[in-house]
């Protein structure tokens, strides 16, 4: 994987292991140090490369961010971005996520693949059909991202890339049915709604076709995007393709849930404190 990798070893070990103490302590970065800061995309990719090394962390999917035009047009990147799902980050519908240190604050709807076989890297692009053939399942999920960058609009892509591309906590769905494959995700509906205890706060609707025009597409990006970096997709893991809607706000104590019809539905509380 070096070879495609443009940053110094120490310098990307270094931008992570600053990036992975912000996290943890929930203090935030203006910018990483000049020494160890990336520059470009590739080095961006070299120190989240590094996350999982110096956080001792399994990665167990990935995420995409900035799929849609409005996404990318926040945070001032050029297209999609790809993070890593970390081991302590990813929990089971209906459960309480820290809110502790989260400025973000918002959660966003996602279509979400499980892989049933590798996807190495090849010269050649995966087409949508390969990468549809190796995927597994299909799940409602909720991503509650942040970023240790502030503020993280003015921080580029190269740094908020090394910042895991803002992944923070993720909410995996049951799988939904396998009717799921016949359906044309570009057009499928999602609803959403934020609660605080029993008082219904707002409603939100959304689509697949926000996620770059199909989570089929987003998947199939995603797959093409690792190809390039000489990483493998991984039986296994799980790809979360990027919100169908706008973000939901959420404050401490809010619960926020989506409806995905006949697909599922998944929750998650935002906890107190």
């Amino acid at each position: 994987m070096t070879d495609h990798l443009s940053m110094p070893h120490a310098s990307a070990t270094e931008a992570a292991r600053l990036i992975w103490a912000h996290w943890q302590t929930g203090q935030v970065l203006s910018a990483l140090p000049e020494a160890c800061c990336p520059m470009t995309s590739s080095e961006g990719y070299a120190a989240q490369a590094q996350l999982p090394v110096v956080s001792g962390r399994k990665v167990l999917g990935w995420k995409i961010a900035a799929t849609s035009a409005n996404g990318q047009a926040h945070i001032n990147v050029s297209g999609p971005m790809a993070g890593r799902l970390l081991s302590g980050q990813v929990f089971e519908s209906g459960v309480t996520v820290p809110s502790a240190g989260n400025r973000m604050r918002v959660a966003e709807p996602e279509f979400a693949f499980a892989m049933a076989q590798d996807l190495p890297p090849k010269a050649a692009p995966y087409t949508q059909e390969q990468v549809m053939a190796a995927v597994a399942r299909l799940h409602p999920a909720l991503e509650v991202p942040d970023s240790r960058m502030e503020p993280f609009t003015a921080a580029g892509e190269a740094q908020l890339l090394a910042d895991n591309a803002c992944a923070r906590h993720f909410v995996l769905g049951p799988a939904a049915p396998d009717v799921w494959r016949d359906l044309d995700l570009s057009t499928y509906p999602v609803q959403a709604q934020v609660q605080h205890g029993k008082q219904l706060k707002y409603t939100r609707d959304g689509s697949g076709g926000n996620v770059l025009g199909d989570p089929r597409i987003a998947l199939t990006w995603l797959a093409n995007q690792l190809s390039s970096l000489g990483i493998t997709l991984e039986k296994g893991h799980v790809v979360t393709t990027g919100t169908c809607m706008v973000p939901l706000e959420l404050l401490p104590g809010d619960s926020a849930s989506a409806d995905f019809g006949p697909l599922g539905h998944v929750k998650m509380i935002f906890s107190e404190v």
